[in-house]
């Protein structure tokens, strides 16, 4: 059994305090898209394990994989050395992705793929003689990861800014996209990014934004008529563009990537959570040729990052087969079933009084409410009735497994009705 109090007093679990801690559930097992508990209840799981485990849990083939590398090689330095399971899933990515992104450089999590992007950005520019572009352009409600870099380009007011003034580089921010997806967007939507590509296009190295959907930053999906016109704009003002699909590449939005809603192509990509199918933390930035060569041609001639865990080979060859998994089955109509069933399941918590609104789009769904929720009453709401949700601040969200069936998706989204009219109702 896990020892709860030596958990209590030691373990500091992300995002909350060793004074006041919240509540944790011991976890025995997990398979399909169901955790099991020490003391035998089983929840269906929600999250996909903060949005990676779209297979779900304990997948026949992620298990093979894995065992078969294991009984070859766990890790070897990237450094001089190459494998045939990083070369395989580079393969992969290059293929799934737009033509123009052909160069792979792997990474351990979303947050160092982020630091990657902008590192490659600002030594684009300085291989150029241009080493006074240096800053970003990023859009309020955006979330880009945790590390320093990734933090300053998050949302100012969410993203720990006020923590660490003075220790981050502070970037330049424009206001988050008010067109929604499926809307129109004007060109009074861009123009406050217009107006800052304008006056600081000079010391800007990129623009970096979430394509179509923000996530952890407020769950917010806009139109993808508003990335037409950012891709327009770095581009007359030469400055690159990065999209940030951590969260939302492979089929999470119902496109394999978010960007292709737009037909858009950025200039540095970054993907992580998913990619191993959540059994392992691995990420890659992709980037352009243009990027690529120009970086290696300026001084020092070579890109200054390397990672000691860098295209871990146990990781590479559970993430290739994750990714041919994915393409073996068809995944946009798991998606689609997901996506009507979120509507079905969500759309009644509109007509509650403290909630604001309801959306959904592919299996991503989103209730927001008026205030914060009360984060440890309400998980233990959720695991009363047989499900795992972990909403923040104002935000109850579900993004299950792709593999979940009607039944499950209908015991979440009943769950998620009944806590919120319970949310609501405290006032």
């Amino acid at each position: 059994m896990i020892d709860l109090d030596f958990d209590r007093r030691h373990i500091w679990h992300p995002y909350t305090s060793m004074k006041n801690p919240l509540p944790v559930f011991p976890v025995a097992g997990a398979s399909g898209v169901r955790l099991r508990l020490e003391d035998g209840r089983e929840l269906v799981d929600g999250m996909s394990s903060w949005w990676a485990a779209i297979h779900g849990y304990n997948h026949p083939v992620l298990n093979r994989a894995a065992r078969q590398q294991l009984e070859r090689m766990s890790h070897v330095m990237f450094g001089g050395l190459t494998h045939e399971p990083a070369v395989r899933l580079a393969g992969q990515l290059v293929a799934m992705t737009p033509d123009s992104l052909d160069r792979v450089f792997f990474s351990d999590s979303g947050s160092v793929a982020v630091e990657i992007a902008i590192k490659m950005a600002v030594q684009y520019w300085g291989s150029l003689c241009r080493p006074e572009k240096k800053r970003m352009l990023a859009i309020r409600c955006g979330y880009h990861g945790d590390t320093f870099g990734a933090m300053s380009v998050s949302d100012p007011m969410t993203g720990m800014h006020s923590l660490f003034r003075g220790a981050i580089q502070e970037q330049l921010f424009a206001p988050s996209p008010e067109c929604r997806y499926g809307e129109p967007c004007t060109e009074g939507d861009i123009a406050p990014l217009a107006r800052l590509l304008e006056l600081h296009h000079h010391e800007l190295a990129a623009v970096i934004v979430e394509p179509v959907v923000q996530g952890a930053g407020g769950m917010r999906f806009y139109s993808p008529y508003w990335l037409v016109r950012l891709r327009e704009l770095c581009t007359a003002f030469g400055v690159l563009l990065v999209f940030d699909e951590i969260a939302t590449g492979f089929g999470r939005t119902g496109k394999m990537f978010a960007m292709e809603h737009a037909a858009v192509v950025p200039d540095i990509l970054t993907v992580g959570k998913s990619l191993t199918g959540g059994y392992m933390s691995l990420a890659a930035t992709l980037a352009s040729g243009e990027v690529a060569e120009a970086i290696s041609s300026g001084e020092p001639g070579l890109f200054m990052h390397g990672p000691t865990f860098m295209a871990n080979p146990l990781a590479t060859a559970v993430a290739s087969a994750s990714l041919g998994l994915l393409q073996s089955v068809d995944w946009q109509a798991s998606v689609r079933r997901i996506e009507a069933g979120l509507w079905r399941g969500l759309e009644p918590c509109r007509q509650l009084a403290g909630v604001v609104d309801v959306r959904v789009l592919g299996a991503i769904g989103v209730v927001e409410l008026e205030k914060a929720v009360d984060m440890a009453s309400i998980q233990q709401e959720f695991v009363r009735r047989g499900v795992w949700v972990r909403p923040f601040g104002r935000l109850v969200y579900l993004m299950p497994p792709f593999i979940i069936d009607e039944r499950d998706l209908e015991l979440l989204t009943a769950a998620v009705a009944e806590v919120v009219a319970l949310e609501v109702l405290k006032g």
